[in-house]
């Protein structure tokens, strides 16, 4: 789990600055935003579903909020 949760967030950050581009470039003409943003929300979907499993088998555990003192 430790390396599975960053590459997706890349993977999230790449689906949105892709999005970004083609918006950019294609001015609204196209529907590769759309896709982009689509299989931005379709990976963060994926990621919280994948956490939410992980904390109740057990592999991830939460540690709450520690305050320094």
């Amino acid at each position: 789990m430790n390396w599975i949760i960053p590459i997706a967030f890349l993977l999230i950050l790449g689906s949105l600055g892709s999005a970004l581009f083609f918006m950019m470039r294609d001015k609204g003409k196209s529907s590769k935003t759309v896709y982009s943003l689509m299989i931005r929300i379709g990976l963060s979907v994926a990621l919280f579903i994948g956490i939410w499993i992980a904390h109740s088998l057990g592999y991830i555990q939460s540690t709450g909020i520690r305050v320094a003192g």
